[in-house]
């Protein structure tokens, strides 16, 4: 079974924030640990506290073509358009972007249509886009974008919990968050759930939000993955939390899972 992380990050600076207290992460310790824990590639998020960070995506996709790929990401102002968009995807291993839409000027660009330009040049390339902190209201407009830009493939991050939330108001939002399975051009990153559990490993108080999510996305759109720089369990513990502390995920919905469901979404052959 071959193993892919649905989301880390990788940067060379020393510079990140608080919650990312494995700084820095390179391509170099990211090789070691996923040999470690049994990880075969994973899909890098480039840091976006690290300018260098994209560039670095790109060297560690040139020199390492079978463990990383790329969401990368450029900042939403007023200067970006969908010029950008084409330019990222052209790199060397950038199979498409992802944006973290916590600001309140970044929330209501993406409620109130200004990011449209953005949807259009991702369904144009049928590109996948990733998106971090969604609270409610911006999850009713996501399926909305989905609707309109049938060919784009978004990722939501994190089952949309913030680093910061725990168990149960993590999963407040539950209910909005399982809606959008009926479009088939959403998936669910299952990423960082060991940091929404009140307990330690196997992590059973998120097990129930896991079961939920997959009936409603299934195996082909449901990604596990680590966040691993923000853990306070070892890659492994990760891994087998699903690999094995999961009783009702097996055989090809474990593989799925696991990781050849996110390498099909983003396209990474």
């Amino acid at each position: 079974m071959k193993i892919i992380d649905a989301q880390i990050h990788l940067w060379a600076g020393e510079s990140a924030p608080p919650h990312h207290w494995r700084a820095p992460c390179t391509v170099e310790t990211a090789l070691r640990d996923m040999d470690e824990a049994g990880v075969d590639g994973a899909v890098n998020c480039p840091a976006v506290w690290d300018a260098d960070a994209n560039d670095y995506a790109v060297e560690a996709a040139k020199q390492h073509p079978e463990r990383f790929a790329t969401l990368g990401w450029f900042p939403l102002d007023e200067a970006a358009d969908e010029a950008l968009v084409d330019a990222w995807l052209d790199e060397p291993g950038m199979l498409g972007l992802r944006f973290i839409v916590a600001t309140p000027e970044a929330a209501d660009r993406l409620t109130s249509g200004g990011l449209d330009w953005l949807w259009a040049a991702a369904d144009r390339r049928s590109a996948p886009v990733g998106l971090m902190a969604l609270p409610p209201p911006q999850l009713n407009a996501v399926g909305d974008i989905a609707t309109r830009y049938p060919n784009m493939r978004l990722l939501l991050d994190h089952l949309a919990v913030s680093p910061f939330e725990k168990l149960p108001g993590a999963a407040e939002h539950l209910d909005a968050l399982l809606a959008l399975a009926r479009h088939p051009n959403i998936g669910m990153k299952a990423t960082a759930v060991p940091s929404m559990a009140t307990d330690a490993y196997p992590f059973e108080s998120t097990h129930g939000v896991l079961r939920q999510v997959f009936d409603a996305y299934g195996a082909e759109r449901m990604f596990w993955g680590t966040d691993i720089t923000r853990l306070h369990c070892s890659w492994r513990e990760a891994v087998t939390m699903f690999t094995e502390e999961l009783p009702w995920l097996r055989g090809r919905d474990l593989e799925l899972v696991m990781g050849r469901a996110v390498a099909d979404w983003i396209g990474w052959r």
